[in-house]
């Protein structure tokens, strides 16, 4: 089953930077405004080319709205997060947490068996997050494409 809006967040763990640095994420949104949004894998083509560029564009606008944190999570190993982050810029603007064995998506119930990327991902989505409770909730249809998650339709719900 799907999170869903009024839910909280479950207390997973995950991992920034390297796998020794490790973000509780319902820690992380307790008390705070937080923008999360999770792509099926860093590098690929949709999460390279328009998802996390859009966050990384947006980043001012979408914390001048009140938004303490923008994280992004992917079923990747914290190296992998860490130069991909890099390689777009996101350092002070989203934070790239690694979920390298899949656990805060599946607890949330937004994992997808994707064979062409390894095994299980998590589908595209987006969710705001007030005190540690999903407020907004935007998951693709088809758990990979690009319209409902964006940054420009979080802005709006802002």
């Amino acid at each position: 089953m799907s999170i869903n809006v009024g839910d909280t967040l479950p207390a997973i763990k995950l991992h920034e930077g390297n796998p020794g640095n490790q973000v509780d994420i319902a820690a992380l949104s307790a008390g705070k405004k937080v923008v999360l949004f999770a792509v099926p894998g860093a590098f690929t083509p949709g999460c390279s080319k328009t998802h996390l560029p859009g966050y990384v564009d947006d980043a001012q606008a979408i914390k001048g709205k009140g938004v303490d944190e923008i994280v992004c999570v992917a079923v990747n190993d914290a190296f992998v997060m860490d130069a991909w982050g890099k390689a777009h810029d996101a350092d002070g603007k989203v934070r790239m947490l690694a979920d390298p064995a899949a656990a805060f998506t599946k607890a949330v119930g937004l994992d997808v068996d994707a064979a062409v990327l390894g095994g299980t991902r998590s589908k595209r989505y987006s969710m705001i997050i007030e005190d540690g409770k999903v407020t907004a909730l935007n998951v693709e249809p088809d758990g990979f494409g690009l319209s409902c998650s964006l940054s420009g339709g979080v802005l709006d719900q802002l």
